[in-house]
């Protein structure tokens, strides 16, 4: 059985809201940990530190569970992808509201997990040469830097974790990748995955050295996912780098790159510029 039957075994469901001492907290809240009397030494370290809520999740015997993610943390960006080490969960009666003095000014941390509405997702594997694009469009746009409400994260060729980060939702998706097409190597294209079509696919197949997104969106579907809008930007390959594999991206990619930069730029200044859904 493999991880994501594993996953597929747990009943739980993610709340969008726990009350606490009559205080509502919800994803992005900060609070402060209080970790019950008797724990280990990892309870007594965390004891007093302060949070942001990264999810509210329910087990099947009702029972929710407050995963946060430290405000001290070096490695928080390392929470954010869902790695173990970075997040922490506790009971409700093991955490603190902090007050709206405590809470202000916000915390960068806190600011990025208030429910963004567009993940910018980048995938590829470096070592196969133009399967790299993607993730150097994404490092540039790193550079540069987006809008608050946009989440921009190198996923590489982690499908599992890019198939549990749809499940956070996203108002829209941009997932950027090479797209072998059989058009001229560069060229870069926009294109709108048919969510419906790939609910009704059986192959759920994803590789753990490599990253089909389209796999990756079709386990991510029957997952209880609400896959809302999803946009791939494209560019055609010229090469893999054969059975070796290869390091860089050959040279009419490598010039695609400024262009897809721009092209994610525009797609994000126009989501954010349309009003939010209720």
């Amino acid at each position: 059985m493999n991880e994501w039957e594993w996953q597929l075994l747990e009943d739980r469901t993610l709340l969008d809201r726990l009350i606490i001492e009559g205080t509502e907290i919800r994803v992005g809240s900060r609070v402060r940990l209080r970790p019950r009397q008797g724990g280990d030494v990892l309870d007594i370290a965390l004891a007093s530190q302060t949070a942001v809520i990264e999810s509210i999740e329910q087990d099947y015997e009702g029972k929710a569970h407050v995963c946060v993610v430290l405000d001290q943390d070096p490695g928080r960006d390392m929470g954010l992808l869902r790695q173990p080490g970075h997040r922490f969960f506790f009971d409700a009666a093991e955490i603190e509201p902090l007050s709206a003095e405590e809470s202000a000014p916000e915390s960068s941390l806190a600011a990025t997990l208030q429910q963004p509405r567009i993940l910018v997702a980048g995938i590829g594997n470096i070592f196969l040469g133009d399967d790299g694009f993607g993730v150097e469009v994404v490092r540039r746009l790193s550079v540069q830097g987006l809008p608050a409400g946009v989440r921009i994260i190198d996923f590489g060729i982690r499908g599992f974790d890019l198939a549990y980060a749809l499940q956070d939702g996203y108002e829209t998706t941009i997932l950027i990748d090479t797209y072998p097409n059989n058009q001229r190597p560069g060229t870069v294209s926009l294109i709108r995955p048919d969510l419906e079509q790939l609910r009704q696919s059986d192959q759920l197949f994803v590789e753990t050295h490599g990253m089909n997104p389209l796999n990756v969106l079709r386990m991510a579907a029957t997952m209880n996912g609400n896959l809302k809008n999803i946009l791939l930007v494209g560019c055609e390959p010229a090469t893999f780098g054969g059975d070796e594999g290869r390091m860089g991206l050959s040279e009419p990619v490598e010039e695609a790159i400024g262009e897809a930069v721009e092209m994610v730029r525009s797609l994000v200044e126009k989501l954010l510029q349309a009003p939010a859904p209720d």
